[in-house]
């Protein structure tokens, strides 16, 4: 079954016993069967393709929320979600800000995680860009 419940792939987590807890991430994930959708690196551009105003949980917000719609108009959901890679360009903002992403992501993409990385980074394509999304999913 997929993520979704309908014959095809599947994706599922894998959160061993013998690594520390997993919090707002998986340890692993396999895919089986369907076919993989690699997803561009989404920053919180407007769709005029300004960077939208706000710190970094606006922009997390939007950047999130233009990952989802990528994924969504290639037929999947926020459960094929294999993969994502955040990309920050200030690491420990992110940190201080956790618990307020944490919040985002579930109201907008529910509980289960993929695999996660942050990444520190100089800057991003877009100069005003806080941070990016990109990621990997496995649809039926």
């Amino acid at each position: 079954m997929s993520a979704d419940g309908e014959r095809g792939g599947e994706v599922r987590r894998v959160n061993p016993p013998g690594l520390a807890p997993p919090a707002g991430f998986s340890h692993a994930v396999t895919v089986t069967g369907g076919r993989l959708v690699f997803l561009a690196g989404q920053t919180a551009l407007d769709t005029a393709g300004r960077i939208v105003p706000g710190g970094l949980p606006e922009q997390f917000e939007r950047a999130l929320g233009n990952l989802l719609h990528a994924l969504r108009a290639a037929g999947g959901g926020p459960g094929h979600l294999a993969r994502v890679t955040v990309y920050a360009t200030d690491v420990a903002g992110y940190r201080e800000h956790a618990r307020e992403l944490g919040r985002i992501w579930r109201r907008l993409a529910g509980r289960d995680y993929p695999a996660m990385a942050v990444v520190g980074v100089v800057r991003l394509w877009d100069e005003e860009a806080l941070v990016e999304l990109d990621g990997i999913a496995m649809l039926p």
